[in-house]
């Protein structure tokens, strides 16, 4: 299994706006356009030993809501879930930019 830190994972600003835009025309009305972490929530990760990426798991509350779960991953892709998980990501909306092209 490759590393998820492995890689350049960048794409246009243009690109994600279409990737966005797509996601709400197909599901309007189905849940969060996305989710926000504060960047404490990434760096706890990735301070971890070992830590060399992160991987972001869709999930779904008790009450059927969706949500998302970040772990970090270590050199070989796996998952180090016997340290830090993160949770509780603030949904959009009502944590959006209205002026973001991401969210237009």
């Amino acid at each position: 299994m490759a590393s998820p830190g492995a890689g350049d994972h960048r794409i246009t600003a243009a690109e994600a706006a279409a990737l966005t835009r797509r996601h709400r025309e197909g599901a309007p009305g189905k849940g969060p356009a996305a989710f926000a972490f504060g960047r404490g929530a990434f760096e706890a990760l990735l301070a971890q030993e070992g830590c060399d990426g992160i991987r972001i798991y869709l999930g779904r509350g008790a009450d059927g809501a969706p949500t998302l779960v970040l772990v970090g991953t270590d050199a070989t892709g796996a998952d180090l879930a016997a340290g830090e998980v993160m949770n509780r990501a603030l949904p959009c909306p009502p944590f959006c930019d209205p002026a973001s092209a991401l969210a237009r």
